[in-house]
């Protein structure tokens, strides 16, 4: 994905409060919220460029599996070489 683009944009201070309600109920920050919007907006419009990336997840990573975190500490210990005992 290319460099993002930084607009300024100037809203209606209800409709701002409104969106960044919507935003935090959805655990979004409120240009995240927009951007959303404006892709909803221009694929039901038919204008949503095939090149687009995907948005990041929302929200907090998932958890990883005890698995998971057992061969992440395991690979950790490996970097960190043997201890002398």
């Amino acid at each position: 994905m290319g460099e993002r683009k930084n607009i300024l944009l100037r809203l209606d201070p209800a409709v701002h409060d409104a969106l960044a309600r919507w935003a935090g109920d959805e655990l979004r920050s409120t240009t995240a919220q927009i951007e959303l919007l404006l892709r909803r907006a221009l694929a039901d419009a038919g204008r949503l460029p095939g090149n687009v990336g995907t948005l990041p997840r929302r929200g907090r990573p998932p958890k990883r599996a005890p698995a998971d975190e057992a061969a992440a500490e395991g690979a950790a210990v490996e970097e960190e070489g043997p201890t002398e005992g």
